[in-house]
């Protein structure tokens, strides 16, 4: 396994913005961080959920479709490489949008079904660098607990720094996008050399 590559693609991925985090932002902000663990540890809870299900989907397909693998690697490549050119060209609304007024395990675990960057990350992780590798129930099973260990520490990390994360984005937003997109660009070439 490329584990530089996949250390980058879980790091990136996973601490860039997306629903899970800005949320986690903004309920620290409002409610103070104690309150957002909750939601915090059910975005972990709901993230095992997904990446279990990504890894047994993934499984499932190329048992069935061994010539699977290869696509779903130009795929998982392809999705890095969108994600990059969506970071790069990400603008600052400037204003926080507070949609969620429950900030609950519930809350933070359901909104793992209806996250498309949540599940599209565990399938392309799942698919791309681990079960080119690894297919053991027990080596899934941790994996999948890693991802959502991850998950937690993410959104706990936007909680604990919401307000110097606004401000340091606010000010460097473009620079912080342009590394992100560029470790995700090298994640993606990386994998592609590999097959």
């Amino acid at each position: 396994m490329p584990l530089l590559s996949f250390l980058l693609y879980v790091f990136v991925t996973s601490f860039t913005p997306g629903p899970n985090n800005i949320m986690a932002m903004l309920f620290a902000n409002k409610f103070g961080l104690k309150k957002t663990i909750r939601f915090c540890s059910g975005v972990g809870a709901g993230f095992f959920v997904i990446m279990l299900l990504s890894s047994y989907f993934n499984l499932l397909l190329e048992n069935f479709i061994p010539k699977i693998q290869f696509v779903m690697t130009i795929l998982g490549a392809a999705y890095m490489l969108y994600l990059a050119v969506k970071i790069i060209m990400s603008k600052d609304s400037g204003k926080d949008n507070d949609e969620g007024k429950n900030n609950s395990f519930l809350t933070g675990m359901l909104l793992q079904f209806i996250n498309p960057k949540g599940i599209l990350y565990g399938i392309t992780a799942i698919s791309t660098f681990i079960l080119p590798y690894h297919h053991s129930n027990f080596s899934l099973i941790l994996y999948s607990l890693f991802l959502a260990f991850v998950g937690f520490m993410s959104t706990f990390c936007w909680s604990v720094f919401g307000s110097v994360f606004q401000k340091f984005l606010s000010k460097y937003r473009s620079q912080f996008n342009i590394i992100m997109a560029l470790l995700l660009v090298y994640s993606a070439v990386s994998i592609l050399v590999d097959i």
